[in-house]
């Protein structure tokens, strides 16, 4: 079985669909990671406290790309999921004492819930400080303290000033955090759409990409088979049916107006439908689940350096680091 990292969210829905079919239930293993990405690069460490628990990681680019710039050795890019943006809003509590905090600027100098260190949440509020120039004279993001709260609704919770969760803010995936905006749990006070297409493929080099390994084997016929998924679940006649939207509804605690907002700016990679005009991602647009954009992966290093989430080597980034063999496009 090939052991597959995902967060249950919307955008795994092409991937849920290819675990229900006859091949996705004798092949492959869907493991559940709701604290994000950075739950996820814990579980492909085979040095962790249990061993490790995911052969590849559907995760957020940027998590992945600052994992190997950090050092990790593990793991390489093999393949693209989504093709555009993700919309991380911006979020604090309903309670009293998160009053003072209206807007993005209110935030400079507070402190920042995250998921785990490493995961998006951290590096985008990392982005979003270099956007709003929280900056010293050099240009470089001022520290930033963070909290670790691990889950979601820990995240919640801190907003809220609940001991010992809490933080002025911290940032999720809009339209997941939206039902909780709805209902007047938290508040939006900005978003921080991502520079690059948001959610990338990477597999482990102990065993997804060990030939030696039994995993290794259904590696390139899990990324074949994806691709094939996407197409069929996201499609222009899917897409103008309705089809697409009913079945997300269906699985997920969301108002069908917002699916079908949330549609309408997506793209999975290999997806057989035009990019929105909202959509100002040019980058790695003509990847599937089997290849990987280096100019993603350099502009994505670039700009991370900047909010200081990473720092260049003094010979510069090398892709063999990052993009297995094969897998590389420009």
């Amino acid at each position: 079985m090939l052991r597959v990292g995902y967060v249950p969210e919307h955008f795994a829905a092409p991937l849920l669909h290819l675990g229900a079919t006859p091949w996705g239930k004798e092949n492959i293993e869907l493991v559940l990671q709701p604290s994000g990405t950075g739950q996820m690069l814990t579980s492909l460490d085979a040095a962790q406290q249990g061993g490790q628990k995911i052969d590849v990681a559907v995760a957020l680019t940027e998590a992945l790309i600052a994992g190997i710039a950090k050092g990790r050795q593990d793991y390489r890019l093999v393949g693209s999921y989504v093709r555009t943006s993700l919309n991380w809003a911006v979020i604090t509590g309903t309670d009293p004492a998160a009053s003072a905090y209206q807007s993005i600027s209110d935030l400079a100098g507070q402190k920042i819930g995250i998921s785990r260190i490493g995961s998006g949440s951290q590096i985008m509020a990392s982005v979003m400080a270099l956007q709003h120039n929280w900056t010293d004279d050099e240009g470089q993001v001022r520290d930033i303290e963070f909290l670790v709260n691990d889950t979601f609704a820990n995240l919640r919770a801190g907003v809220n000033q609940k001991p010992p969760y809490t933080s002025a803010a911290f940032m999720w995936e809009w339209y997941t955090t939206k039902p909780y905006v709805d209902s007047g749990e938290v508040r939006f006070i900005g978003n921080v759409p991502t520079p690059w297409p948001s959610w990338t493929i990477a597999a482990s080099l102990n065993t997804a990409l060990d030939p030696s390994h039994p995993s290794s084997k259904l590696l390139d016929e899990f990324q074949r088979r994806l691709t094939d998924e996407i197409r069929k679940f996201a499609n222009p006649h899917t897409r103008q049916s309705g089809q697409a939207k009913d079945w997300i509804v269906q699985h997920h605690d969301y108002k069908p107006g917002d699916v079908a907002t949330w549609l309408d700016g997506v793209r999975w990679a290999g997806e057989e439908t035009p990019n929105p005009p909202s959509s100002s991602i040019t980058e790695g647009q003509n990847t599937t689940p089997q290849t990987v954009s280096q100019q993603v992966v350099s502009s994505t290093l670039d700009v991370l350096e900047k909010a200081g989430v990473v720092k260049r080597p003094h010979d510069g980034w090398q892709m063999q680091s990052f993009i297995q063999g094969g897998s590389a496009v420009e």
